[in-house]
């Protein structure tokens, strides 16, 4: 593989020393392990060569495999999501929580600054939060399969939608005109963030557009 491929992925991601699933795109595997979320769609993952959508060794796998392939690696935390770091360990004035009308409580996700967090400790006024990966300082082992290679502009396009967007491709349409990419979502809208990405993602990776025009009715 190289740069700037566009491939379709299967994997099954798991803590090395538990057992545990953390991460899979097969709908069976997640219900056999009691992890099936209905609201998650499972299907094959777009992954483009380079984009470092992936972690580092799971990615510097995949790059030296072909469509059809399967491997079983094992990551070690500096190649999969980390070493753990103390300094990513912060004390907060429970204040704070308080004036965002936020009741801290141990375990519980919050967001500072644009950081994700999990609440350790709540104790004499002080709130514990430790913003290292939930996943760090663990090995990792994945299953992977690449199951497809997408090479024609009329799919990429899409592909990149979908992924970004959750929409199936028969919920939108494209055309592409001039360095232009229209997208008509028809009576779906899609939050700004979405769209950043989608535009983002496309003028990086699909090659000579210069513009996307959203299109909704709704």
């Amino acid at each position: 593989m190289e740069e700037g491929n566009f491939i379709y992925i299967d994997l099954i991601g798991r803590v090395k020393d538990t057992g545990e699933i953390f991460e899979t795109t097969k709908e069976d595997v997640a219900k056999q392990e009691g992890i099936f979320n209905k609201r998650f769609k499972y299907k094959p993952l777009l992954q483009i060569i380079g984009s470092k959508a992936l972690v580092p060794g799971l990615e510097n796998t995949i790059k030296s495999m072909q469509v059809g392939e399967k491997r079983i690696i094992e990551l070690e935390p500096k190649d999969a999501f980390g070493e753990r770091r103390d300094e990513l360990i912060k004390l907060f004035n429970i204040a704070m929580f308080k004036e965002r009308g936020i009741d801290p409580f141990p375990g519980a996700s919050v967001t500072i600054n644009g950081l994700p967090g999990r609440i350790l400790s709540v104790s004499g006024g002080r709130v514990k939060v430790d913003f290292n990966h939930p996943l760090a300082g663990k090995p990792i082992i994945y299953e992977v399969e690449v199951k497809e290679e997408i090479k024609n502009l009329e799919e990429k396009i899409p592909a990149i939608i979908s992924a970004y967007s959750n929409l199936e491709k028969d919920e939108f349409s494209t055309k592409i005109q001039e360095k232009v990419v229209e997208i008509d979502t028809k009576d779906k809208d899609l939050a700004s963030e979405v769209k950043r990405a989608i535009s983002t993602t496309i003028k990086r990776w699909v090659g000579d557009v210069e513009k996307i025009k959203f299109i909704s009715y709704f």
